[in-house]
């Protein structure tokens, strides 16, 4: 049963609560798996941060920004708690958002160390990136650490697992917990500091909001470099007592619903683009044991909300909304509240301000605050500049209901005027999911001398004409200012690695495309 939330709760660093959850579930409970279907309890969990922190101490420094390049994994997981074991900061490093992103983030959280493995690197095909990084850092690769650990190591490991906060570096819950990426969906990624107490809080806001199973298993695809995989897909099973499983891709459609099935998983952590493709590829057996999956990260299309519905049966699909400065969760609908429409309601501790937007009627400009909302951005010097008194501008314009859901009316850069009004690109993507709800669309707004601003459809839909749009935009009596007249079919809708949609690149299409011929 979901719990009252306390604020008083999130007053402990990570690697504290880790230890506070051995305790109270058992040290011998497994708590972590990945593909090589290895099970990992507390106690191997504990040793493991202890034994693999140890060979990290001996060539990094106490605080120090340490990089960690890897997927979805238990090595990713021990990692992270084997920095915090000796008071470094893991740094999460995007490997899909290209060399000038990742080096620009190495850059600014000024990381000398980054952390890897072998088999990923060649798996990945990653030797270019690689080679970019070691211009700026020195890489490690953590066969190699392992390699080295020995006798003196593994009793070391034994006596800290038996002891764990004598031998845990001293730490503060207001201390830097990890530092993210933003996707850079719409432009360059900024560093978010998140502290130990914010992530913390965060798992328990959302155990207090949602009923959790310490007998569940969850099952996350997503990569941890994301705040959405690091705190619900790994953070918070572990620390509530529910088996963590680790994939390594999101993109491995077929390997993915059977393994769900085989892991006997209660949760699926996913975002609508891989969700839809899981839900296409998988039999009909293969989903159905899920108790629910949580969507975020981008909007659920009403097609997946459907095909889930009629294909495994009453499984709930609750939409959420978060964001990475808020680590990341800040609503989520729940199983015995799911309105189809919503982000659902905001977590227990997250206040709100909405602020209006000219032209924007019914709702405003986010703002949020609460124990979750990070400890800050990272300037140009490296340095962490805080929110201003605690409030977060989300960029985002909701509407909020008197008991707290929320609704999503799109980004306030998802606005473009035309002929003087405002027009939800978000919504005009709507209008062409609706006319083709198995392809992929995206609408960006380009400057007009007449109108101000005009529409650009980008879809995978070969066939998409203008004429279908308008004739359903009038059908519902929606405003035809709202209806792209320009479309551009591509082969595909480029997606950044946590399936996003990449309105960078399509910025980038739309302009080839539109460019005048030489």
């Amino acid at each position: 049963m979901a719990r009252t939330f306390d604020a008083r709760q999130a007053q402990t660093t990570l690697f504290d609560a880790l230890v506070d959850a051995s305790r109270k579930y058992g040290a011998k409970k497994p708590i972590l798996e990945d593909q090589e279907r290895n099970p990992l309890t507390y106690l191997d969990l504990i040793r493991g941060a202890f034994a693999l922190g140890r060979k990290i101490a001996a060539f990094t420094q106490p605080g120090e920004r340490v990089g960690v390049m890897l997927p979805a994994s238990s090595a990713s997981v021990v990692t992270f708690f084997a920095l915090h074991a000796f008071g470094r900061t893991p740094t999460m490093l995007n490997f899909t958002a290209g060399i000038r992103n990742l080096k620009a983030a190495c850059e600014l959280a000024g990381v000398k160390r980054v952390l890897t493995s072998h088999r990923f690197v060649e798996q990945g095909k990653l030797h270019d990136l690689v080679d970019a990084l070691e211009t700026l850092t020195r890489v490690t690769y953590l066969e190699d650490v392992r390699a080295s650990v020995g006798l003196a190591d593994k009793l070391f490991a034994a006596a800290a697992g038996a002891f764990p906060k004598q031998f845990r570096a001293a730490s503060r819950p207001g201390d830097a917990g990890v530092i993210l990426f933003t996707s850079g969906s719409f432009g360059a990624p900024k560093g978010v500091v998140l502290s130990q107490r914010n992530l913390v809080a965060n798992v328990r806001q959302i155990e207090a909001h949602i009923p959790l199973d310490p007998a569940w298993v969850m099952f996350n695809p997503l990569p941890t470099f994301h705040c959405f995989g690091l705190t619900g897909g790994a953070l918070l099973p572990i620390l509530c007592g529910m088996k963590a499983f680790q994939y390594p891709s999101p993109l491995h459609v077929k390997q993915i619903p059977p393994l769900i099935k085989d892991t006997g998983a209660a949760v699926l952590f996913a975002t609508d683009t891989f969700l839809n493709q899981y839900a296409r590829s998988a039999e009909p057996d293969e989903l159905s044991g899920l108790k629910f999956i949580v969507c975020g990260a981008e909007k659920v299309r009403e097609e997946t909300h459907n095909l889930i519905a009629e294909k495994f049966g009453p499984i709930p699909l609750l939409e959420g909304y978060g964001a990475t400065e808020a680590s990341p969760v800040i609503a989520v609908n729940t199983p015995g509240d799911n309105r189809r429409g919503t982000v659902g309601a905001l977590l227990p501790g997250v206040e709100t301000r909405l602020v209006p937007v000219p032209g924007i009627a019914g709702g405003g400009q986010l703002f949020v605050r609460g124990p979750n909302v990070m400890a800050g951005y990272l300037n140009a010097s490296g340095e962490v500049e805080p929110p201003v008194d605690g409030w977060h501008d989300t960029g985002d314009v909701v509407s909020i209901t008197d008991d707290g859901w929320v609704q999503i009316k799109g980004r306030v850069k998802r606005f473009a005027k035309v002929a003087g009004e405002m027009v939800s690109l978000t919504a005009a993507e709507d209008l062409a999911c609706a006319v083709w709800p198995d392809c992929r669309h995206a609408v960006i707004a380009l400057a007009d001398p007449k109108k101000g601003e005009r529409l650009i459809l980008v879809t995978d839909r070969r066939d998409a004409e203008a004429s279908a749009l308008i004739a359903y935009a009038q059908s519902i009596q929606a405003p035809e200012i709202a209806v792209p007249r320009k479309i551009i079919r591509v082969q595909e809708i480029p997606v950044l690695g946590t399936g996003k949609t990449d309105y960078v690149a399509i910025q980038r299409m739309v302009d080839a495309e539109m460019r005048p011929a030489a």
